[in-house]
């Protein structure tokens, strides 16, 4: 690949709907947070090409800030399969063996019906694979920022797990010729 990828990574808007739950695809955003939405367009590359994952949530902040991004399925959230639209404290009290057995090695393990965050990397680096030299926005899910940093830092999954990133955050990778560089994580715009 010729050039340089300079890649803003912008986790999504909170999702408006109950905490504690793992969010459908279709979950919409809460884009009641104007003045830190305006920061963040403020702070990306007016001549770049725009990305999101196909869901809801991550379309609507795209549009929010001023992008018409084109969707790429590989930037999806990782599928939680049959957990999806349930609570957390539910799947604790019900889940059985399977919900333990996944908070025993999540990079690993696959929810039910789901995949692991393993599958999530390998298919976020087939996604980036197809992101050509110059600036890129990508308006993704917090899993899909871990991966992308697992990628750039050449980390174990487990390892890409613990990052801290906030909804309306900016994370800076850049692809270089031979290596990547990592230009910031999590930064929230004041």
């Amino acid at each position: 690949m010729e050039g340089e990828t300079l890649l803003w990574l912008i986790r999504h808007a909170p999702v408006d709907g109950p905490a504690g739950t793992i969010h459908a695809p279709d979950a919409p955003a809460d884009l009641g947070d104007r003045a830190q939405l305006e920061t963040l367009r403020r702070q990306l590359p007016q001549d770049a090409v725009s990305y999101a994952s196909p869901a809801r949530r991550t379309v609507e902040t795209a549009h929010a800030l001023g992008l018409n991004p084109a969707l790429v399925g590989e930037f999806g959230e990782q599928d939680f399969g049959d957990w999806t639209g349930r609570r957390h404290d539910d799947l604790a009290a019900s889940g059985g063996e399977a919900y333990a057995r996944f908070w025993t090695n999540p990079a690993c393990e696959r929810p039910t019906g789901g995949e692991s965050f393993e599958e999530q990397v390998a298919r976020v680096r087939r996604g980036l694979a197809g992101i050509g030299a110059g600036s890129a926005t990508l308006v993704v899910h917090s899993g899909t920022i871990r991966a992308a940093l697992c990628i750039a830092l050449d980390l174990a999954p487990q390892a890409g797990l613990r990052f801290v990133i906030d909804p309306l955050s900016l994370t800076r990778i850049d692809r270089l010729a031979t290596d990547w560089r990592v230009v910031s994580v999590n930064q929230r715009m004041a």
